[in-house]
């Protein structure tokens, strides 16, 4: 009988507030753990990139108090950042990919210290670093890039990670291999990304961030010249449009909570006005299916539904309802970084699939 290898792989996922750490022996996690940042903690360094050794010296003393040895791990596995559009897959950590993060090549965010992170743990214990899928996968088919202003192209930016692990878990219980599936995938959680799916590649999806239905805490698509006029009025500085869009926009601006569970129970005690913005939010997330719909010229195997909402019965019923003529609707209720994150890393290991060199774009 053959036997097993076995990989054991730390995974380091860094937040806001916080770096999540698992490690994974092959598709196992063996250990969890999320060390908590405070904002006395966070408020010497100017910029996330600064908390760099910080939060290094952290993880490294986490491993050590809980007698995890570093000459036990095969790989360090680090969450990908706004980097420069890439095709998906695992990317290998280099420097270019270091100095985009520290540029903040597309923007700062927690996520940018993934890839340096797992570099440098990888690099003082002799094993290699990675990455996996980060937000700025960029797969679209060209018509999909034009929005009508040559001054505002459409970015790709999208849930990566979490939606394509489920688009692999979908294509295995359909019985085909991703790259041979046409699915719609939707992520539906603080943000909401809506992507079409061909052969293993997004040809097309709205930014979470900006565009798309209204979601528990952003405000998706906007009327532009109200919007305007609204930028224009005197009201607000940039960043308070900025935070009414994402963060304060959608179920937050209009019940003051981002709490879907809390909306569907307001719902159940009937409250008029929840269950109508509910059901907008709704009716607007099933649109933009249908949208996707149509860049998959109707060639469809699934709708996918996942994230936080999607392990709501209210959420799945009232999208049926709507898309259910479209096909066959598969669920994967929550998301699971740190395993998707692992499992990308293992998949190199095993020589299922080659690391790939950053950036490698969409040929």
């Amino acid at each position: 009988m053959r036997k097993i290898q076995r990989f054991k792989i730390l995974v380091i996922n860094p937040g806001s507030t916080s770096t999540k750490i698992s490690v994974f022996e092959n598709e196992k996690e063996l250990f969890k753990n999320t060390i908590h940042h405070s904002k006395l903690e966070l408020e010497p360094f100017k910029r996330v990139w600064d908390q760099y050794e910080f939060r290094k010296k952290l993880i490294k003393e986490l491993l050590e108090n809980h007698n995890i040895n570093p000459k036990s791990l095969s790989a360090v596995v680090g969450r990908g950042g706004l980097f420069r559009p890439v095709v998906s897959g695992t990317y290998r950590v280099n420097e270019l990919m270091i100095e985009d993060g520290r540029k903040a090549y597309g923007g700062e965010h927690p996520a940018n210290l993934g890839a340096v992170l797992a570099f440098g743990i990888g690099w003082d214990y002799h094993i290699p670093s990675f990455i996996v899928d980060p937000p700025s996968v960029d797969e679209f088919d060209e018509i999909a890039r034009y929005t009508g202003l040559p001054d505002i192209p459409k970015k790709s930016i999208f849930h990566a990670l979490n939606v394509k692990a489920t688009a692999r878990l979908a294509a295995f219980d359909l019985g085909k291999k991703h790259d041979e599936v046409n699915l719609i995938v939707a992520h539906l959680g603080g943000g909401v990304t809506v992507s079409a799916m061909r052969k293993g590649r997004v040809i097309d999806a709205n930014n979470a961030l900006d565009t798309g239905p209204f979601t528990p805490e952003r405000a998706g698509t906007l009327p532009t010249l109200d919007l305007a006029q609204l930028c224009f009025s005197g009201k607000y500085t940039s960043e308070q449009i900025k935070k009414k869009m994402v963060g304060q926009g959608g179920l937050v601006a209009y019940l003051g909570t981002n709490n879907c569970e809390e909306v569907e129970k307001r719902i159940s005690e009937g409250d008029k006005k929840a269950e109508i913005i509910y059901e907008a939010m709704l009716y607007q997330i099933a649109q933009e299916i249908g949208s996707k719909a149509v860049a998959l010229k109707g060639e469809l195997d699934a709708i996918v539904l996942t994230g936080g909402m999607a392990g709501s019965e209210m959420v799945q019923k009232k999208l049926k309802e709507r898309v259910g003529f479209l096909g066959k609707i598969m669920v994967y209720p929550g998301e699971d970084e740190m395993k998707s994150l692992a499992l990308g890393a293992l998949r190199v290991l095993r020589g299922e699939e080659d690391a790939k060199t950053y950036p490698e774009s969409v040929k």
